[in-house]
This record gives C-alpha cells, structure tokens and sequence, in this order.
C-alpha cells in the first residue's frame, strides 16, 4: 500500500484522481498552549499511517451544504426552493447551531429599527418563532423594536427548523460529519461524510460551506486569517440553561431589563470578593427564557481554538467547573436569583471567532464605517461590531468596549454585504456562509450572529441554485437575476 492521499482513498471507486492536500493550520500533532494535564489530550508526537477504504456515492445532487446552522438552513431552504436538489449533512442531532446546541439564548438584529433587513427565511424563522411561543415571555409585540435581540426556547427553535427544511424538500441526515474533500484544479469533486453507517462521499455541482469554522473551504485550499494580528480570537462561551429565576422579584431590584441585563451591577464586589478564579469583568448575562428559566451567556472560555478539538476539550472541562462561580455569584449577589439550579449547558461550546475565509472581496472596517453599499450585495445588516476580549486583560477589555461603544449604527443605518464576499478566492465550486465569510474581524464582529447568518445562508443557497441549473461556476452567476431572486424571496436589497 503507498503513501496516503485522498487519490489513493477515492482511487479505488472512481471518484475523481486529484489528490489535495490538508492546509497547514490543522493542528496535526500540535499541542495547544492551555492543556491541562491530564490524559485526555495526551498524545505521541504525531506519525503518519496509510488509510484506503472503498466508499460509496451515496448522493450525487445539485448543491451540498456542510452544517446546518442558521446560515445552512437558510442556504438549503432558498437552495431547494428554486429547485435545486439538495443534501445538508449536520453533525449534532437537530438545526439550528449554536442557537440550539450552543444555548446561545438570543437571536440578536433582525432590522435597523425601521426595515426587516433578514427578510425572506429570517422572516419566516422570526415569525414562527412569534407565532408558537418559541419566543421568551418578555417578547412584547408592541415596543418599537420588537424585532430585535429577543430570547427563545431552544426546544421550540430546533421544530421551527425541523418543519421548514422539511417543508422545502431538501434532503438531510443528522450526526453527519464532513471529514474531507476531493479538489482538483480549484474545483470540489467530492465531499466526504462520516455517520453511523460510516464513510460516504457526495457529489454536487456547487458547496456551501456552513460550518462556521470555514472547513470545508480550507481544507479544500482556500487562503484564511484567523484572529488578530498575534493569531488570538475572541473568547466562546459555554452557554446554558437555570432553572429557577424569580423574574418579578429579579425586576423589581433592577437586575433585569437594563442593559447588559442588569446581572453585571455586583459583578465587581464580587471579583473583589475572591468569587471568581479568572477575575472577567465581562457578563453578557441572562435572558428570560421562560418564566422561570433563564438562557446564560455567562463566562468566558480565554485562549480556545475552535478549530482545535484538543483545545476545546480543555475548555469545556475549565468551563464547567467556572459556571458553579457564577452559581454562586447569582444566588448571592443578585436578587431573585437566590434558588437558581444549572439545569444544562450547551453540547457545544459557543464559539466566536475562528476562520475568515479569504474571497473574492474582504469586507473591512471601513466599509462598516461608511454605511457601503456594492453593486452586487445580497443583502444588507446593521449590528454592532461586537468583538468579546481573548483576555481578562483589563487593557484589552477595554479597548474591546471602546469598539463596542463607538462602532454601531443609528435607526435606519445599514451596510451591504457583496456576493464576492461569499466566493473563496481560488475555488471555483463553492461558496461560504455564516460567520466565515470574507471579512476583517471587525465585519466579522458584526456580522456573526444568527440574523446575519440568515441573509449570508439565504443568498449562497440561491446563488447555488442558479449555478446549478446554468451548469455554471459561482462567479458564472448573473448577479442581477440572483439579486431579483432574492428580492423575490423578500431579501431587503434597496439599491438591488
């Protein structure tokens, strides 16, 4: 048997002859600077084996997506709603990401205070989530921005995309993996999925990568940045879910309905306290999830690699045992939440920032700072640049408020996001979503949560269904008609 390669790996059933190589930043055999010590992340220096397995084509369809995230449900219902055929393999057990794996508790933007800028499946996501009660008891359908930043009951979130996936006819498997790809000359011949039946490829005409984590798109070759000019990202967070919120009585003593959700107000005496191992003086807080549960967005994980499952492993141990700290923190130093009880955290660990895939254009903090707008945007978005610290640093800390401070919008102030945004330089059969587009971390401070998903998701998964049928590559895509589309689909694009 020869040296391993994916040619040698697909040889053997005809699926294509063009062997590609992993990216350098796949952390073989790296040991990342936060392991503990423990077995759990011991290894041996890392050796090279020969693996060859004869695998089947389980499908061959128009578009396949990687991840079904807000962004991939997005991409697969626009994608098979124009008829396209479809296959979305997701890894966990439902849609839907970090809003329901993650327990990330709240949706964030859906508009610029006067236009639904998520129009089109981010409207019919936020109007079923309205409509069955998905939404958390706060949700007041008469205040002026009722669109925005409200919680939600993952249970009831995980149904909302059940049925509209369902609904669409795009075909699907749960705990299914991407675990490579096939490329040859700049185009992906097949994807290669691992689940309980084990290893199958998949053959499309156009990729969508939605993982978040831009996999599919850089282990393909597609140049990426990760971080800051040192390589640090933004800190994640384990979400979770307490049962046992006093809410009126949390009201009355002002620990709720201000921002950041009031629980920060005795964070201080807290840290001085001696509370907290790792002194944060960053709380996001909780939200009112139900009306005696509360979805935390509590603690950070400093120094995770999402892109690094030895380092993320380290983090959801410290993780763990840091929430029993704010336990304590809430039940002590915030009225009504004396006889709070961690109800569950999140399978996965909430992640901000990891790759930026390089495409054909960079959004850039200028762009943001001058409201742009492109020929060929495919939607626009207005959130904050919300970039959380990779460091309690206090001087750190504080430059990360300064930006959260001053790089935000007015009512009514939006930016534009170009297709070329979503093309990977080099690669002329896929298209990124979600929070792995190409931009600056700034951008990408913006643009990252679900709202921004939805528009990112929606426009790659039409712009799929366009190639496809014209057999064409994605920069063979007729913008103007792409753009109608997605109007069509009630897509805000006011200058389309």
């Amino acid at each position: 048997m020869g040296k391993f390669n994916r040619r040698n790996f697909l040889k053997v059933v005809g699926l294509g002859t063009a062997a590609q190589a992993m990216p350098k930043m796949m952390f073989a055999g790296e040991v990342p600077k936060d392991k503990p010590k423990s077995k759990v992340t011991s290894e041996k220096k890392c050796t090279n084996i020969s693996f060859q397995r004869s695998i089947p084509v389980r499908h061959e369809v128009d578009v396949f997506i990687a991840g079904g995230g807000p962004s991939g449900v997005a991409a697969a219902v626009a994608a098979a709603r124009q008829g396209a055929k479809v296959f979305l393999a997701e890894g966990q057990s439902y849609f839907g990401g970090m809003g329901t794996a993650g327990l990330v508790p709240s949706f964030s933007k859906f508009s610029d205070g006067i236009n639904f800028l998520a129009g089109g499946v981010g409207w019919q996501v936020y109007e079923r989530c309205r409509d069955t009660g998905v939404f958390g008891p706060d949700y007041n359908p008469n205040r002026k921005y009722r669109w925005d930043s409200n919680s939600f009951r993952a249970e009831g979130l995980k149904r909302v995309y059940d049925n509209l996936v369902v609904e669409s006819g795009a075909a699907f498997t749960f705990q299914t993996r991407l675990v490579a790809v096939e490329v040859e000359d700049g185009y992906v011949r097949y994807a290669i999925c691992h689940a309980k039946s084990g290893l199958f490829a998949v053959k499309a005409h156009i990729y969508i990568d939605c993982t978040g984590d831009g996999d599919l798109a850089a282990w393909a070759g597609a140049k990426f940045e990760k971080g800051d000019e040192q390589g640090n990202v933004q800190a994640g967070t384990l979400c979770s879910i307490w049962s046992g919120v006093d809410w009126k009585r949390a009201r009355s003593a002002g620990q709720y309905g201000k921002w950041p959700l009031g629980q920060s107000a005795n964070l201080e005496q807290a840290i001085e306290d001696g509370v907290f191992t790792v002194k944060d003086p960053h709380l996001p807080g909780m939200w009112m999830c139900g009306r005696t549960f509360g979805g935390g967005n509590i603690g950070h994980a400093f120094g995770v690699d999402g892109t690094n499952e030895r380092s993320i492993t380290a983090s959801l141990l410290r993780e763990r045992k840091k929430l029993l700290e704010y336990e304590r923190y809430y039940k002590e130093y915030n009225p009504g939440f004396e006889n709070i009880e961690l109800a569950a955290t999140g399978a996965l660990l909430g992640i901000r920032e990891t790759r930026r895939i390089t495409g054909d254009y960079v959004m850039t903090v200028d762009d943001y700072k001058r409201r742009a707008s492109f020929p060929d945007e495919i939607g626009r978005y207005n959130n904050e640049v919300d970039i959380h610290s990779s460091s309690a640093d206090p001087k750190e800390q504080e430059k990360v408020k300064r930006i959260f401070a001053t790089l935000r919008y007015k009512e009514g102030e939006s930016y534009g996001i170009p297709y070329r945004a979503l093309i990977p330089r080099g690669l002329a059969n896929v298209l990124v979503a979600g929070r792995c587009i190409s931009t600056d971390r700034y951008v990408q401070g913006s643009i990252r949560v679900m709202p921004g998903c939805f528009i990112t998701g929606q426009a790659a998964g039409a712009a799929a269904a366009v190639a496809a049928a014209k057999q064409t590559s994605t920069r063979g895509v007729d913008v103007k008609r792409l753009q109608q589309r997605l109007k069509d689909m009630g897509a805000f694009l006011p200058n389309a």
